[in-house]
């Protein structure tokens, strides 16, 4: 049987290390071209197993591509994995990160993560009536009673959000607390998430369809030479979802899982932190109330108005924010740049 959607999908994958663990998922993941995106030195070699079709960027390479725009992206963070949304060719995405195993489901039968994200994008959402049997287009699932038949035909599906067994994604103070606690619950669930619901992207197991949306899935300023780290995904998705409210455009949560194997050092993680801890009660009303303006009708149009609000708001809780919102728009500008082509193509 032939992998669901072969040529429209890249795999992009964030990392410092040799990639081994590629030999698990290889079942599921060979038949696709994989985007790696190095951090840290570039003179370092990193060993990918044989048989897969890659193309690998390193620092050098971001430099070489983007020129002085290669700013935009983030350095010694998770977050460089943006730049491989930005140089694919391809109509879907889905990233994960390289502590990331197959997981099993209750039956114990190996969980194919990629296949399941590939059924939530290409399903509708119902991000504007909530179904209380969750996703009603999975099998042995439907609309149910006093749902509106005027909103069954639902939105498109612009994100697909994957979660993690075993080492949960806690911020450090809750890894300070319970050091010892693992997700062990497997919910056969995949839901929308509401409209004008904002909620805390992670990008590790993570599916998006790179034309209605990719624009917008920019990880922001982290790490090296920033203040702040462990925020990119989270940042990203509140952009996200406040533009696919804004756009018509739905989220999905829950299936697949995967297992995520090593957790993080809590204390290192606070220091990347502790800003963000204290920033995001400003950052999340922010949010909750941005309203874009009506003739933003693609996704740079939104974010760029989007860059706007934040400098001038979120620029007064601290001058990084001015900071950020400059990059999201040479962000911008470095995905047209690149993407030329999509853009004329698309009346972007």
């Amino acid at each position: 049987m032939a992998a669901p959607l072969k040529d429209e999908l890249d795999i992009v994958i964030p990392t410092i290390r040799n990639l081994d663990f590629l030999e698990m998922w290889r079942p599921f993941f060979q038949p696709y071209h994989l985007i790696i995106v190095q951090d840290g030195d570039p003179s370092k070699t990193i060993k990918v197993p044989e048989g897969f079709d890659y193309e690998l960027y390193n620092r050098n390479d971001i430099n070489r591509i983007l020129g002085p725009r290669a700013s935009c992206i983030s350095f010694k963070d998770s977050a460089c994995r943006c730049f491989g949304y930005m140089v694919s060719k391809k109509k879907y995405i889905y990233t994960i990160d390289d502590d990331c195993f197959v997981a099993k489901d209750p039956t114990g039968k190996d969980i194919d993560a990629l296949s399941q994200h590939i059924k939530n994008l290409l399903c509708p959402s119902t991000p504007l009536f909530f179904n209380t049997l969750y996703d009603p287009y999975a099998e042995g699932a439907d609309f149910v009673r006093g749902y509106p038949f005027s909103l069954r035909e639902g939105l498109p599906t612009a994100v697909s959000h994957g979660l993690w067994l075993n080492i949960p994604d806690y911020d450090a103070p809750t890894q300070l607390v319970k050091p010892k606690e693992r997700n062990e619950r497997y919910v056969n669930a995949v839901m929308t998430i509401p409209k004008g619901t904002l909620f805390p992207m992670c990008g590790m197991n993570l599916a998006f369809d790179r034309d209605l949306i990719g624009p917008a899935m920019y990880f922001g300023l982290m790490g090296d030479g920033q203040p702040i780290g462990r925020y990119d995904d989270m940042w990203a998705g509140w952009c996200v979802k406040v533009i696919c409210d804004h756009l018509g455009l739905g989220v999905k949560t829950g299936l697949p899982y995967i297992w995520h194997s090593k957790a993080s050092n809590p204390f290192v993680n606070l220091k990347k932190e502790y800003k963000g801890i204290f920033w995001q009660e400003d950052i999340i009303p922010f949010f909750q109330a941005v309203v874009l303006p009506k003739d933003c009708d693609t996704v740079q149009k939104c974010y760029v108005a989007l860059s706007k609000e934040v400098k001038d708001k979120l620029g007064k809780v601290d001058p990084y924010f001015t900071k950020l919102g400059d990059a999201m728009v040479t962000w911008i500008e470095a995905w047209d740049m690149l993407n030329s082509g999509e853009a004329a193509a698309n009346g972007k």
